[in-house]
């Protein structure tokens, strides 16, 4: 029996010129533990990628996505990537981070450089790869 890929939705989420990531918990046995990423997460049955990025995005941070669009696919044999991008209408302050490690707007020179640094870990901290990747395509849509 061979291992199917999961299916997640994620959110490109921009403020002026800069992009909304997570710093991802630091725990061993997930997916790119205390890398930064996009939020999202896993589609649950039945759901359509459009449903599973909303309620994603409000399950971590407490946000409601204003109008969205599919940015595009991104298939790994881990993850199948459903990516979707939105204007971040909301100050970082009026955010909760009930996910993952730290949140913060990166610059596009974050990006090309693949790391950023944390006050909360008060350490710089590399951008998983996959991530980095379809932030680069976005940008340089």
């Amino acid at each position: 029996m061979t291992n199917q890929p999961v299916h997640v939705a994620i959110a490109i989420l921009y403020q002026e010129d800069k992009f909304l990531m997570q710093l991802r918990d630091n725990i061993p046995d997930i997916l790119y533990p205390g890398y930064w990423g996009l939020f999202g997460g896993h589609l649950e049955v039945d759901e359509t990628p459009d449903i599973a990025v909303k309620r994603e995005i409000i399950e971590e941070i407490g946000y409601k996505l204003p109008e969205f669009f599919k940015f595009g696919c991104y298939q790994d044999e881990a993850a199948v990537r459903h990516v979707f991008h939105a204007p971040l209408l909301a100050e970082l302050s009026q955010l909760n981070l009930n996910e993952g490690w730290d949140m913060k707007l990166l610059t596009p020179e974050d990006i090309r450089t693949g790391e950023c640094y944390s006050s909360i870990a008060d350490e710089i901290r590399p951008l998983g790869p996959i991530h980095q990747r379809i932030m680069l395509d976005f940008i340089g849509h």
